[in-house]
């Protein structure tokens, strides 16, 4: 890929090597989500895994959305 700017290079890959935010993977009403943990008990969906076609348009599961779920140790 050529990218053909006037920008410093540093701005345009600013933000772009970050680390990934720590993702868990846990089962909450027999759907299998990737959640993001926020604090103990509570976590925000980043992406539904094993589920129905259905539960996708469900807006509870929607990416974004808080949940609450019990932490495996």
């Amino acid at each position: 890929m050529t990218l053909y700017t006037i920008m410093p290079m540093d701005v345009i890959w600013e933000g772009g090597f970050k680390e990934p935010e720590a993702t868990v993977e846990v089962v909450v009403e027999r759907i299998l989500m990737q959640v993001m943990p926020i604090d103990q008990g509570n976590a925000q969906i980043v992406r539904l895994l094993n589920c129905s076609l259905n539960d996708y348009l469900n807006p509870m599961y929607a990416p974004g959305q808080m949940i609450r779920y019990i932490p495996s140790l």
